[in-house]
């Protein structure tokens, strides 16, 4: 009988592994659908966010809230584009003209310094390599037709999931063991409240950002200030890295009018990010607690290299969750700061 026990065991061992083995290769070839359903939590984040007030405060049911707000969304695209979508398509248009002619002023500036035949090797090398992708067009358009259609599906999933999250909680909750279930369920509770609160946070950082930006480049009688405004403003989504590059188009342009300028753009460019690191970002996110500097960056490029281009897009709010959940679970600590 002892035998019969150990063989038993050791079998039962052995299907857990390879379980657990079948588990771990079946999510990592779903890497796709699982950020499709983050994609979608995502946006049921937002629209519950937004219309949270509408349902405490208005004899609105959630579905209607849920579906009021989506409307004011699409009617808020829609005046903002009315006003400002010429403009604004006019000097993303004057842009894609003005970078090439900046890119030739700066490259006619390197050859006075001995630097062009340097640069012309590395444009060569470039070249090349976009003759490669040229090539691959076709597939390119295929993979935008589908990151389209994922779209698509995210938000029509982000809305059925803002009008009843609970229910969805549950059926995951419902997959835990009964003596974690409470445990499980209050740590989702505390992520979702924590990604919504750095949601809201990082909207108020990107739209300051834009406009200091904008109106700095502006004043300073930089082409295209409103759309290089914007680029920055919706950099801010993507930390460390973001600003950084948006930084790029700017500068390039300011050198057009000078050294000077060129300066002072940058100076701009600093200034902002470090009143929206010191400042805006700890003063409108206070309800949550920060995540590391270097968490950050970690994650960043972790994301990049597991899920592409899409997991750039999505670090941060993938860390938030995680972050909050780590601390929840094995700390007992709540991020969000009552």
């Amino acid at each position: 009988m002892t035998e019969k026990a150990l063989n038993a065991g050791f079998i039962q061992r052995v299907l857990f592994v390879i379980l657990a083995l079948a588990a771990g290769l079946l999510i990592f070839k779903l890497l796709g659908l699982w950020l499709l359903i983050f994609g979608a939590i995502v946006i049921a984040t937002v629209l519950r966010a937004l219309a949270e007030p509408l349902i405490r405060y208005t004899p609105l049911n959630d579905t209607l809230a849920v579906l009021t707000v989506l409307l004011l969304v699409l009617a808020l695209i829609t005046v903002t584009f009315a006003l400002f979508g010429y403009e604004l398509v006019q000097q993303a248009h004057n842009l894609s003209k003005q970078l090439p002619a900046a890119w030739a002023a700066l490259q006619t500036r390197l050859q006075v310094l001995g630097l062009g035949d340097e640069v012309q090797k590395q444009m060569q090398a470039l070249g090349q390599q976009a003759g490669s992708v040229a090539s691959k067009l076709p597939i390119i358009a295929g993979n935008v037709f589908s990151a389209v259609a994922n779209l698509l599906v995210a938000i029509i999933a982000g809305i059925i999931l803002a009008i009843n999250p609970r229910r969805y909680r549950d059926g995951v909750v419902f997959l835990v063991a009964d003596r974690h279930k409470e445990k499980v369920r209050d740590a989702m509770n505390v992520a979702g409240h924590a990604l919504r609160l750095w949601f809201v946070g990082q909207f108020i950082s990107m739209v300051l950002v834009g406009t200091l930006t904008g109106f700095g480049l502006w004043i300073l009688g930089v082409p295209s200030a409103l759309a290089l405004g914007m680029v920055s403003g919706l950099a801010q989504f993507v930390p460390i890295v973001g600003p950084v590059v948006s930084a790029g188009p700017g500068l390039l342009l300011a050198m057009m009018s000078g050294w000077q300028t060129l300066l002072w753009a940058l100076v701009i460019y600093v200034g902002v990010s470090q009143l929206e690191s010191n400042f805006i970002t700890p003063m409108v996110q206070r309800s949550i607690a920060s995540i590391p500097v270097i968490v950050t960056l970690f994650a960043v490029i972790g994301f990049a290299g597991l899920l592409g281009a899409m997991g750039v897009l999505f670090a941060m709010p993938l860390t938030v969750i995680i972050y909050t959940l780590v601390r929840r679970l094995y700390t007992g600590e709540d991020v969000t700061k009552k």
